[in-house]
């Protein structure tokens, strides 16, 4: 097996050894990265949010439980993609989790194909994620380049005003607002108004 995970990872938190082991071998088998954890605490002091992944994870364990652990990384704005592993008594339990936010529930024992197509799932989700915050994070670069004038200047921009409008409200001159415009445009790597605008907006809607 290639030491590079084709598939991407996926972590397995469950005091049953039993279980950990098994979900292992099935997931490794299909080529994913597995790392497991035999307990919240133990995944919680190594996590790492930067890792494209996701988690499976026993609603049932001592310690801290499933859904104390689904509440933590809630705190921690964690975008993790979660889904638990349930017993039958234990489905309205895991439906609560799905008002949360977990993705979906396994029932013991576990079908291969269903398990498979939710690690899947999640880890497209996984994904998306990660990309949206690697492009949130170029954009706060590039925006953190300009100056609090220049800042202003592009916020009059979005918002449509023209040059000598932006001049009046900020009073400088209309040539002074040019030269704002033009270091804006190049600080940004915009060529043109609309790259500018996708650039700001997109900022904007991150921090919504």
């Amino acid at each position: 097996m290639s030491l590079i995970p084709k598939k991407g990872n996926v972590f397995v938190v469950d005091d049953d050894e039993a279980v950990r082991d098994s979900l292992q071998w099935l997931l490794e088998g299909k080529d994913y990265r597995v790392k497991c954890f035999d307990s919240a605490e133990s995944f919680l002091a190594r996590f790492d949010p930067r890792e494209v992944a996701c988690l499976i994870c026993d609603i049932r364990m001592d310690g801290m439980s499933g859904l104390e652990l689904q509440d933590k990384l809630i705190e921690r704005k964690s975008p993790l993609p979660m889904a638990f592993i349930t017993g039958h008594g234990d489905v309205p339990m895991a439906v609560q989790t799905m008002k949360k936010g977990a993705i979906d529930f396994i029932e013991k024992p576990f079908k291969e194909d269903s398990l498979v197509a939710l690690v899947e799932k999640m880890l497209e989700q996984a994904r998306t994620a990660f990309a949206s915050h690697q492009e949130a994070a170029s954009r706060d670069a590039l925006l953190s380049r300009l100056t609090t004038r220049e800042a202003q200047v592009l916020e009059r921009i979005v918002a449509g005003r023209l040059n000598k409008q932006i001049a009046d409200d900020l009073g400088i001159s209309i040539k002074t607002v040019e030269a704002h415009r033009a270091n804006i445009m190049e600080k940004l790597n915009a060529n043109t108004v609309a790259d500018l605008l996708k650039i700001a907006l997109g900022a904007t809607t991150a921090k919504a």
